[in-house]
């Protein structure tokens, strides 16, 4: 028996297969018949970011319909690899069955490992699995060694214990095209994209196209703010590029910067409140988001409803949903510094340009609606 398996407590040991047994639906009340309700979601404490986002929106706009409703949200560390078995444990000993005496109608479950937990009526909306163990895999991020046994077993056991849980949800939706692919790919679990609406909707707003250039978004490997650094120094010189936003590549970019002879036109802003941001986006040219593989990719959204083109990169994930070359936007192969440099030069040199695309991204995007959201959530849709 290997490490991993012995960190699982009786009377979950046997296997994860034999662990996710138990979860088994049994047949319960019309969704028609739901009054209270309740989000699960894993939480890392001190990060806050879209799926917190999205837990907590979905939160109000349920409450906002009468609903009684809360966010069941647990800490989640995956290191040492032990943790990920403990938080899977965790969520699926817990009796949300009920709350204070309060029967709990509908349980709906977010990302990895909320969607272990146990209930007779629970509605998957997928964030996203434990990426590291699917498309991140072999990753320099992944955190399994192919190399050894014990972490392809523990990999193994988290796509079984994925297999059951998710399996026994009534109605499966991810947040996107991608995440659905995703879960289709590796878990051969057919879904159905449910867009929502980014947090500041219907706020965003379009002011003027100006001299700069917005990133927005955490700074960290996979947005790839690097390369928009790098090709700063192909376009005119009388354009500013402003990145919004906090991470541990910070230091590391502002270096980049200096040393690209750029650091006068970036600015680093850090961290905004809703009223900046929308500022920013009301008076930016055009907006950069190119991280890899993302689930779903609220820039994007945030973009199109400022009526802002969007420059993305050709494997961008759930951003190229939304964004059509050469019509909101410009779709490009990834790290050519020089064709990403041009597209930016060509907006930043033809206004009439951008308004065309910006108004193309705000068609593509103005439709998505909470309405739907809930309504197939609850299995009122039609």
């Amino acid at each position: 028996m290997s490490q991993y398996r012995k960190l699982i407590p009786k009377p979950v040991k046997q296997s994860v297969k034999n662990l996710l047994s138990r979860i088994t639906p049994t047949p319960t009340r019309c969704d028609h018949a739901v009054r209270t309700i309740a989000i699960c979601a894993a939480q890392v404490p001190f990060s806050y970011g879209g799926a917190e986002n999205l837990t907590a929106a979905l939160r109000n706009q349920l409450s906002q319909r009468g609903f009684d409703v809360d966010v069941i949200a647990i800490p989640f560390k995956w290191y040492p690899a032990e943790q990920i078995v403990n938080s899977i444990n965790i969520w699926r000993q817990l009796d949300l069955s009920e709350a204070n005496g309060k029967k709990i109608d509908l349980l709906i479950t977010t990302k990895f490992p909320s969607y272990m937990a146990n209930h007779p009526n629970k509605v998957l909306w997928l964030v996203h699995q434990f990426r590291q163990a699917y498309d991140l895999h072999e990753t320099p991020i992944s955190g399994f060694d192919p190399k050894s046994r014990a972490d392809q077993e523990l990999r193994s056991m988290l796509i079984q214990a994925d297999q059951e849980a998710i399996k026994g949800h009534k109605r499966i939706f991810t947040i996107s095209r991608n995440v659905s692919q995703r879960l289709l790919r590796f878990n051969s679990i057919a879904s159905t994209p449910l867009y929502h609406p980014p947090k500041l909707h219907p706020r965003y707003r379009h002011e003027h196209y100006g001299d700069y250039i917005l990133s927005v978004g955490r700074l960290d490997k996979l947005k790839r703010v690097d390369w928009l650094i790098r090709a700063l120094r192909f376009c005119p010189a009388t354009m500013r590029c402003v990145i919004a936003g906090s991470g541990p590549e910070l230091l590391k970019l502002k270096e980049l910067a200096r040393k690209v002879g750029v650091a006068d036109r970036v600015n680093f802003l850090g961290y905004v409140d809703d009223q900046r941001l929308l500022e920013l986006y009301g008076g930016c040219f055009s907006v950069y988001f190119a991280p890899i593989d993302e689930d779903y990719g609220y820039v994007t959204l945030e973009a199109f409803l400022s009526q802002k083109p969007v420059l993305t990169a050709a494997d961008s994930g759930g951003t190229l949903e939304f964004v059509e070359h050469e019509r909101n936007g410009y779709v490009i192969e990834p790290e050519n510094e020089k064709l990403l440099a041009d597209k930016i030069s060509l907006l930043f040199s033809h206004r009439q340009l951008c308004r065309r695309f910006g108004v193309h991204g705000h068609d593509k995007v103005r439709n998505i609606s909470w309405d739907h959201v809930v309504q197939s959530l609850l299995g009122q849709a039609t």
